[in-house]
């Protein structure tokens, strides 16, 4: 008996692992099956809006490749600098292609996926709690995982199935919003937890300019300067457990990746604020070696020295290739020119809000809704470039669906 399986399932599995592979955290197991899958679905013909991102993307590569010509720099970091800077051309290649190839229901893909990775990180956390005998959040988040940008999305989607044309029942969206809510509430993330607030606004219409949304949104950021002054009055102490450890990050968050002065012999105020610490050290280094660095970066396999060893990724280093914050590894590698580049991505993602067709002006607010998202994901995680991420896989096919809809709705005109 021959066993057959059709193209849609097949992209499924393929789409479901390349989502699922950088939770190993292992950064080349990623790029090779993120390759494989770019390579075995390219396309013929892209559209207008993909290829700008890509040509971006490819530009911030290229001006980093070239800066290096005028550095020093170590083989290894020169390698997986190159592959570090093309995961967003490649992330996004795949999102386009596998959607635009053979997806029937991409969005139903993408919920199917994050229950299964919700489903698995909850057996991690159980397994941790019950077996390994873990009591306290730092240790059940640094075992199970530290975020999850990818599981965020699929609540969105489920909250707003309508808006998205998807049919799903009663009781598997009850059960599926528990699993994700749950998976969710272990990462304890605070970047997650902006990214939904900023996605569910987004869906909501609150980011189409006019008065209404104004005082929405301003009554919103009040309402959460008073909700951050009453955590600074119950001043949750650093070692704390639960959820007063959650409270101290939040607490510190406002801080910890723009302070200017950081005591670096102060482990607590070395620790507590170390994306400065990245931040500073680029900064006068680049300012140190000239106009020409600053302008056109230190170039693939450029190095930050953090003056002192860390701990990092399990390891001791003191030069660091690179940083949590994406733009500044873009300055890194390729300068304020980079930066610029880099900015416009995403300013290219803010769409046209409203259409006479409700699915795609529910893709315009989602999209919209994560370049919002991506000037803070880019400033505490690296955006796109982080190993980890999904995102550009993800925004590839919004990209992608987005067409087919438009593409099918002057279709049916022309046969009207």
């Amino acid at each position: 008996m021959k066993l057959s399986i059709s193209k849609n399932i097949l992209y499924q599995i393929i789409f479901a692992l390349c989502i699922a592979v950088p939770y190993l955290n292992n950064y080349e197991l990623t790029f090779l099956v993120w390759t494989a899958t770019m390579i075995i679905t390219l396309r013929k013909s892209y559209s207008k809006q993909l290829l700008i991102q890509v040509s971006l993307f490819t530009l911030i590569l290229g001006f980093a490749f070239f800066s290096s010509f005028f550095h020093d720099f170590y083989n290894y970091d020169f390698i997986r600098d190159i592959t570090y800077l093309a995961k967003p051309i490649i992330g996004l290649l795949i999102g386009y292609q596998l959607c635009r190839n053979s997806l029937k229901n991409p969005l139903q893909t993408v919920i199917y996926t994050g229950v299964l990775l919700a489903l698995i990180h909850l057996f991690i956390v159980f397994y941790g709690i019950v077996f390994v005998g873990f009591r306290n959040i730092h240790q059940i988040r640094g075992y199970a995982g530290f975020f999850s940008d990818f599981e965020i999305y699929v609540i969105i989607l489920i909250l707003f199935s309508d808006k998205f044309g998807l049919e799903i029942a009663r009781n598997k969206k009850i059960f599926f919003l528990s699993v994700l809510v749950l998976s969710a509430a272990f990462y304890l993330s605070r970047t997650n937890f902006i990214q939904f607030g900023i996605l569910f606004l987004a869906m909501k219409g609150y980011f189409v300019p006019n008065r209404k949304n104004t005082t929405i949104l301003f009554s919103l950021v009040l309402a959460g300067l008073v909700a951050y002054s009453a955590i600074l009055y119950y001043n949750p102490k650093r070692n704390g457990k639960g959820i007063e450890a959650f409270l101290y990050k939040v607490k510190i968050a406002p801080t910890e990746p723009f302070k200017t002065k950081i005591n670096t012999e102060d482990y607590k105020d070395f620790n507590d604020n170390y994306r400065s610490v990245e931040n500073i050290n680029t900064y006068r280094q680049m300012e140190r070696d000239g106009f020409f660095t600053v302008l056109f970066g230190k170039g693939l396999g450029s190095r930050v020295d953090l003056n002192k060893d860390v701990w990092l990724d399990n390891t001791l280093l003191r030069h660091i290739s690179i940083l949590h914050n994406g733009f500044m590894t873009v300055y890194l590698k390729s300068g304020i020119v980079g930066v610029f580049l880099l900015l416009f991505t995403i300013f290219l993602l803010f769409r046209k809000q409203a259409t006479s067709n409700p699915e795609l002006t529910s893709l315009n607010y989602l999209i919209t809704g994560t370049a919002i998202f991506l000037f803070i994901s880019y400033w505490v995680f690296m955006g796109f470039y982080f190993k980890a991420d999904t995102k550009a896989i993800l925004v590839g096919l919004l990209f992608a669906l987005s067409e087919r809809i438009a593409s099918k709705k002057s279709t049916q005109k022309i046969l009207e």
